[in-house]
């Protein structure tokens, strides 16, 4: 594992880009807590007891209610009490069903004109994980499929220093397919998913059949996609812990980064740097399948344009994706109001949506003294999974919500950039991120996805219908832990997806 935070100012320094975030070592502590914070967050080699304050991952914001559909939508347990009220307005925000306009519901309307959900929660199910089609389900909203067509000489992303956000969409449809539209207009089409089975053979002998999906589109109602366009697939991601994520020092992040494998263990976690529109400088991008964006604000902005059609003063397109070959979509009305604001979601809307993304809580730790979680522990360090999926961070003093800071928390990802390899590449750049690379998602709150979202699709598309297929599609960077959860005993596999469980 990378641990020096010097390694951090290297990479900085060689990736040649002009940043917004200190490269140094953290300026919020001092010598001896960042002493106590490295030895905090070191891994452990001791697997006969649970780690001093393991069964809180989200630190004093960890959440102790009952496990159920509720389990990832309480807010932090150490917010104030005004903090519980902008909370509980921010979840109604969330929650609001979107409209067409024009509409009497002024404050409610703009929905569209093309969209692929009426509402946060539509996507984010319970705060949840979205999830493909179900056998038989006619309409999917918590997936969709993500269109670019390569930069070429057209390149409309924006470029700072060498780094480029986003991705160039489809000349018609945009960055996104979207099926639904508001009354008077048409979807764009749909998303086609056909499986085939694929058998992996484990150690033991036993079989496990996975399902390789293939992606393509239907009934497109504004013509054909250009030759060139490239699909991925995404579903969407739980909420919890959002903002502890968002409270982590870049440096520490970057500290883990090894994009030249100096280390030599064949993983090159690769910093995913992106354009923060708010102030128009370059962060880390830590938020999203590829780690795309770098801030819970810029993210959610994102996600109400692409998704819901709504504008906000950080991305003020009031006609959502609509193109300049949809006149039809350009001709619709929408809901910016001059006496609401200057765009369909002004603050304080987007402020209160964000700050209720930003203080989601993460639910208590389950078992984590049991012997088989315990042994499961041991066998996921063994493997070499803790190697990008990092346990431990600290967050920073200075963060800017008193809830955030100086948290030991344990999302076990590191929010970088990894090659998963050919089975799960999508051959699609976004950003600085290349077609093999994903982030590694967090797995905190994963043992609890059942009883919170109602399934058990994993990955970015759903196409593990468990946590085993999950891991047996892991490749490239991967691929080394991946053989060794297969060549597991029957005993310490289930071992280690009870520890996974435990999350």
């Amino acid at each position: 594992m990378k641990t020096p935070l010097s390694i951090a100012l290297i990479v900085l320094l060689a990736s040649g880009v002009a940043l917004a975030e200190d490269a140094g070592v953290r300026s919020d502590l001092t010598p001896e807590d960042l002493a106590r914070v490295q030895r905090v967050t070191a891994p452990t080699t001791d697997f006969s007891k649970a780690e001093n304050f393991e069964a809180k991952p989200a630190g004093k914001g960890t959440t102790t209610f009952a496990a159920n559909a509720d389990s990832f939508s309480h807010f932090l347990d150490n917010l104030s009490f005004e903090q519980e009220g902008q909370f509980k307005l921010g979840n109604a925000l969330f929650r609001k069903i979107w409209v067409s306009s024009p509409s009497s519901t002024q404050a409610s309307d703009g929905l569209g004109p093309l969209f692929n959900a009426r509402g946060c929660q539509s996507c984010h199910i319970k705060d949840g994980r979205g999830h493909p089609p179900f056998e038989g389900q006619a309409e999917n909203v918590s997936m969709f499929l993500r269109l670019s067509v390569p930069p070429g000489e057209h390149d409309t992303r924006v470029g700072i220093d060498g780094v480029f956000a986003g991705e160039v969409g489809d000349p018609t449809y945009g960055g996104q397919l979207q099926d639904f539209a508001v009354p008077g207009l048409m979807g764009e089409g749909r998303m086609v998913i056909d499986y085939s089975d694929l058998p992996v053979t484990l150690g033991d002998g036993s079989v496990v059949t996975l399902r390789a999906p293939t992606y393509s589109v239907a009934d497109l109602n504004y013509g054909p996609m250009a030759e060139n366009v490239m699909l991925s697939p995404r579903l969407a991601n739980p909420m919890i812990g959002l903002g502890l994520v968002e409270a982590i020092p870049a440096q520490d992040i970057l500290a883990h980064a090894d994009p030249q494998d100096a280390e030599g263990d064949g993983i090159s976690g690769r910093a995913n740097w992106t354009i923060e529109p708010a102030s128009q400088s370059v962060m880390l991008g830590r938020f999203g399948w590829k780690a795309g964006k770098a801030t819970i604000a810029s993210q959610s902005a994102a996600a109400f344009a692409g998704d819901i059609g709504i504008s906000s003063p950080l991305v003020n397109t009031p006609f959502g994706d609509c193109t300049e070959n949809q006149p039809q979509c350009l001709a619709m009305p929408t809901g910016e109001q001059a006496r609401l604001g200057p765009s369909e979601a002004p603050d304080p809307v987007m402020a209160l949506v964000t700050f209720y993304s930003q203080t989601l809580g993460v639910p208590e730790r389950r078992d984590v003294d049991a012997p088989n979680v315990l042994a499961g522990k041991q066998a996921f360090y063994a493997a070499g999974c803790a190697s990008c999926h990092v346990p431990k961070f600290v967050t920073s003093r200075d963060a800017e919500n008193p809830a955030h800071r100086f948290q030991l928390i344990w999302p076990y990802s590191d929010f970088l950039l990894h090659d998963m390899g050919e089975g799960l590449a999508d051959h699609r750049p976004e950003g600085m991120a290349d077609g093999f690379e994903w982030r590694t998602p967090p797995l905190w709150g994963i043992g609890l996805t059942e009883a919170v979202s109602g399934h058990s699709f994993f990955l970015h598309d759903g196409r593990a219908r468990n946590l085993t297929e999950a891991i047996l599609w892991h490749g490239g960077e991967a691929q080394a832990a991946r053989d060794a959860f297969a060549a597991l005993s029957p005993a310490t596999r289930d071992d280690l997806l009870s520890f996974l469980g435990s999350l």
